[in-house]
């Protein structure tokens, strides 16, 4: 199969990118490599968005994604167009390349303001970009080691390590979804060729819709709105953290 002038169309470019990812897993793991780890930034918040909204929260950007490669000469050319977050190289706080697992958790164990004061149990959320293209079980096990919670947000088109305790999937219109169960399934809305009707029997225990952030974002949120109050299965949800003015 070939393509005039290198032009790969979308879906097979996802799909791609999925597959190489998981080819690169499968040798380290049956080769005992050990892969460093490309952070954008670590940083210490309150989840602002979903199920876990006003959460405390350690946040691990990891930097690099499937569906943009994040520079906005390519943004019209990408699979997700409207993404908002810069998950480019990692220059920003606390960011870094990371040469083992756990130097990356001692990093992420030393933002935790205090694990001796009572609470839940300290979560990180594994964030991008695209975490599942770095994220790993071994990364995982030395994390829940350090007393951490696991929580991803992902756009589900590759399948996850085992043992994550939080799957959050956010699909994207015009990418393969593998990932078709977990925890939480928050769809930005609205999408054409992403309606909720085409995910709403998926197996995720909760279903959110968020509107779009964009120049459009009063009518996005009236129209999730309106959906939420005639489809009860979903819930809206609202990026609190913007509204917040916080990171």
């Amino acid at each position: 199969m070939c393509f005039a002038h290198g032009i790969i169309p979308l879906a097979l470019r996802t799909s791609l990118h999925s597959f190489l990812a998981s080819i690169i897993k499968f040798e380290s793991h049956n080769k005992g490599l050990t892969l460093s780890y490309l952070v954008k930034e670590i940083f210490y918040s309150i989840q602002g968005e979903g199920f876990y909204s006003g959460r405390p929260a350690i946040f691990c950007r990891f930097s690099g994604c499937n569906l943009w490669s994040g520079k906005e000469a390519d943004r019209e050319k990408a699979v997700c167009r409207f993404c908002d977050t810069d998950f480019v190289g990692c220059d920003r706080l606390e960011g870094g390349l990371f040469k083992t697992k756990k130097e990356l958790a001692q990093k992420i164990e030393k933002l935790w303001p205090d694990k001796n004061i009572k609470s839940d149990r300290p979560l990180v959320v594994c964030t991008g970009g695209e975490p599942l293209l770095q994220l790993d079980a071994g990364l995982v096990s030395v994390l829940h080691e350090n007393g951490f919670e696991v929580a991803v947000e992902t756009n589900g088109t590759i399948l996850p390590p085992p043992g994550i305790d939080w799957i959050c999937v956010s699909p994207k219109a015009g990418a393969q979804l593998l990932l078709s169960s977990g925890q939480e399934l928050k769809l930005v809305f609205p999408q054409s060729g992403a309606e909720p009707e085409k995910y709403a029997m998926l197996d995720f225990q909760h279903f959110f819709l968020q509107p779009m952030d964009s120049p459009d974002r009063e009518i996005n949120t009236r129209l999730a709105l309106e959906y939420v109050l005639s489809h009860p299965q979903w819930r809206l949800s609202l990026q609190t953290h913007k509204i917040l003015g916080i990171k």
